[in-house]
Order: C-alpha cells, then structure tokens, then sequence
C-alpha cells in the first residue's frame, strides 16, 4: 500500500435501502439521482452490480472483508465480525485515518465488529438541553435491566440538585426512540443524510493525511424521510406512514392492505432524491478542497426494498421492506458508480458486478496497481449473492401477525452470468429453484424450473471469522425497533 499521509483517499457511501430500480440512473421515471447521474458521466457506471445479501450486516460485512455471505456466515445481530478481517483496519495500519459515518446500528452502535474497524464512529447522537444534569444514557447502559435502572436514575436526579432538568433530559432520550413516529417533527432527533455528510465533511477537513472513510445515508430506509426533496409524495402519505406500528408484517399477515404499501413508493422517492442532493454536498466539497482527483469515491447501496412486488420463484410471496423476499431483484440490483482519475469516464458495463470486490478494488487503487481498462469490480467467476431467511429476532416478531413463518426462514442463494440474452439468474429459495433472464432493473422473466447452484456455492468454506455478539442496551433494542427491526 502507499506510504503513511499518502493518497488515494479512500470514500465509500452507502445509499442504505436504494434500489437500482428507484434511481433515474437506471431509467426511473422520476428524477432521483440526477447528480449519481452526472457523477457517473465523470467515472464508471455498473448497470448490472448486486449486493451481496438483503440485509445491511451481511451486505457490509462482505464489502467491508471481501467475503461472501457463506464464507462470513454474519447474517444476524447475534453475529460478530472478529478484528483484523476488513480494508479500513489495513488501511489504519498503514497510517490511513479511517471513520464511518452513519444512522445504520449495524454500523456505528450494535457490538457487530463492524464499527470497531474504524478509528472514528459518528453515530446517531442527541444534545441533551440540560448537559450538566444527569445523563440518562449512563442508565440505560450501566443499570440492572427492568425497574431497578428508573429507580437508579429518579435517585440520581434528585442526588444531582437538578432533577427537573435531569428529568427534562430523560424524556429527550426516551421518547424519540419509544414514540419517534408519533412526535412532531421539529422533537425527532435529525438522522438524515444532511447531519452526516456534515459529519463527514467536518472530519475529513480536520485529517491531516490520507483517509479513508464510509458514509452511509440511512434517508430511503424506513421510515422514508425525503423533506425538502419530497417531490412526489404529500403530507397524507406522511400520516399513512406514520400510523404504521410494523411496516412489513402488518402487510404479509393481511392487517393491512397492499396499496398502502405502494403508495409508500413516492415517499421512497423523494427519500433517494434527499440522498441525492447530499451525495453532491460531499464530493463537491471534495472538488472544491483539491481533495476530489486524489480520492477513490465508490457510491453503492446495500440493498434494495420492497414495495409488494411478487417473487418470480414463490409467485405467492410479496417483497416488502428487506430481508423477508428471498433474494429477488427489488433487494439485491443496486447502483454502482465509481469516480477516480485512472477511470474512462462515461464507461458503463454491462457484466454483473459484486460490492464483495470492494477491498480488491481499493488495494488496487492505494498500490497505483490498477489497469484503468479493466472492470475491478466485476469478479473472475459468477456474482453470488445469499441470505440465510428471517433472523430469530424478527421471526418472533412476525409471528405476531401471521402463523406460516417456514418459507420465510428459508436460506436462499443465487448466482449471475452473463449471457447473450441479458443476465442469468439462478436462484434457490428453500426447495423451490428457477432460472431468471434480467435484461435491466425493471425487466426480468422466468425462463426455466431448474436451477443448480450447488456447483458455485459449495466453492464456499466457512472462513471462522465471527464469534457470538454482546447483547444490546436498551436504547440500541429500542432503536431497531424503530428501523423495522425486532
């Protein structure tokens, strides 16, 4: 790699949630990522790239390692990556400043070992209005779980000799993370895209050196926030939103009609179209400072969501939100754009493309390595991608609304070619198997029942680099929940 202070600086955003599909990159018909767009012009456009797998832990995990979703096996919360396995700890080790800046738990507050390769973590974060009163947080982590840690802070806050603000200070914690969706907006702690580019931007400003970093924009996550960008959806969609207490069982248990969960789309718009707007924030920033022609900028998603759409390989399942769909194109077709000076720009390519090549693709770049005409991106072998169905958390969620939990425990695994006709997708969900034509992120069709994975996936050993994960406090449970998460 380069010498410690030297560049390429490394930039990877994550546009949490965003689907190839939602995005005018890739012909949608509203206009969400006219800047993605722009960027794309100046660097490398992948058509047909994949995430590895539907859920943010395991779709990071793989970029962050350069596993895949079977060698990795992080698939859940109760997972937890080792150290020394990533591409921002080699980077640190050869002088880079690294940091991740997110809303994302699995990034920046669960004990997953995903934040813990990083030198700075900015995650979700409130300003208490009475600082030197008590903390609220020192109980939510320290104290007894149940009665005792309220009773540990009321105690406190009396102790302290300002027990109105200290209770002024508890209620600022609690109830954005209880209540979120029934406060006004102005009492919401702001998680948007806005506060952590700023983050971002603060930061790479005070480094002194090469740096690396991931930014990841949590925006088109549910629930979808896209003010001032909510160019297509209205404040009736923003209510409809806001009184759903489970936006993904309330649906598949039948609690909900499906249209509700369609009409969420305009909302997911705008949402992509704030990211949007941000993206541009950071890398003309970037141009602005000098930093931009020496700095790698990578612009993905880790997956994708779902609005209702039917699988093609269980027609009687509908993927909504992420990670309850097997592994159809709504979660795993991502955008790809890669912006360096050693790239063609206006280059698109076509073959399938994997976010597991991540690390290979940066090393290539720090070490000055890099053939410009070839695609780093786009593996020597097929694109796979897995999951491992409904982890055991959210199954005791689900089953709050609906009985039948087993196709949606289901392992799937899928692995793309490319052909003549477009790309072929083979996928196994459970025991059902087909065969996929996708000619772009809106069109693909059934070809074939038959689908052999097996001759790929049995490639892959478990690389024994995850141990069990600590439980959570509270206040992280909490905010899970409030992400869709149990």
């Amino acid at each position: 790699m380069s010498d410690a202070g030297a560049g390429p600086n490394v930039l990877l955003v994550v546009l949490d949630s965003v689907r190839a599909r939602n995005t005018s990159l890739h012909g949608h018909h509203n206009e969400t990522t006219p800047y993605l767009e722009s960027l794309a012009k100046e660097g490398r456009q992948y058509e047909q790239a994949r995430a590895p797998g539907t859920e943010s832990i395991s779709s990071h995990t793989s970029a962050f390692t350069g596993y895949h979703v079977r060698e990795h096996g992080i698939t859940n919360r109760r997972n937890k990556l080792m150290n020394g396995h990533t591409i921002w700890e080699r980077l640190a080790a050869d002088g880079y400043h690294t940091g991740v800046f997110s809303n994302n738990p699995f990034l920046t507050e669960l004990p997953v070992g995903l934040s813990e390769a990083f030198d700075t973590v900015v995650g979700r974060s409130r300003e208490l209005p009475y600082p030197d009163a008590v903390n609220p947080k020192d109980f939510v982590i320290d104290a007894d779980d149940g009665p005792k840690k309220y009773f540990a802070f009321f105690r406190a806050a009396f102790d302290n000799g300002r027990p109105v603000g200290s209770l002024v200070n508890g209620l600022t914690f609690r109830l954005p993370d209880r209540y979120e969706q029934r406060l006004p907006a102005a009492f919401r702690a702001d998680a948007s895209a806005t506060v952590y580019a700023e983050e971002f931007l603060n930061w790479e400003a005070r480094v002194d050196g090469a740096w690396a970093a991931c930014v990841n924009f949590m925006d088109a996550h549910f629930p979808y926030e896209g003010d001032p960008y909510d160019l297509w959806g209205d404040k009736e969609l923003e209510r409809l939103q806001d009184t759903m207490d489970d936006q993904v069982w309330e649906f598949v248990g039948g609690q909900r009609p499906w249209w509700q969960r369609e009409a969420l789309e305009a909302l997911y718009d705008g949402a992509i179209r704030r990211c949007d707007a941000e993206l541009e924030r950071i890398v003309e920033t970037l141009r602005r400072r000098g930093q931009l022609e020496d700095t790698l900028v990578v612009v993905t998603a880790d997956h994708g969501e779902g609005f209702g759409e039917r699988s093609l390989v269980r027609p009687d399942q509908r993927c909504v939100g992420h990670g309850n769909g097997g592994l159809m194109e709504e979660l795993l077709h991502v955008p790809l754009v890669v912006r360096h000076p050693a790239i063609e720009s206006g280059d698109v390519v076509e073959t399938p493309a994997t976010l597991t090549a991540f690390p290979t693709v940066v090393d290539s770049f720090v070490t000055e390595d890099l053939d410009p005409t070839t695609k780093p991106f786009v593996p020597e072998g097929p694109v796979v991608a897995a999951t491992d169905g409904i982890d055991p958390d959210t199954q005791e969620r689900a089953r709050e609304f609906l009985g039948d939990l087993n196709v949606l425990t289901a392992s799937a695994d899928a692995v793309y070619t490319r052909t003549d006709a477009g790309v072929r997708k083979a996928v196994r969900w459970g025991n059902q198997e087909a065969l996929i034509t996708v000619q772009d992120a809106r069109t693909r069709w059934r070809v074939g029942n038959a689908a052999d994975v097996d001759e790929v996936t049995e490639r892959f050993e478990d690389r024994g680099v995850h141990a069990e994960a600590d439980d959570v406090d509270d206040a992280v449970q909490e905010r899970l929940e409030d992400l869709g998460y149990a």
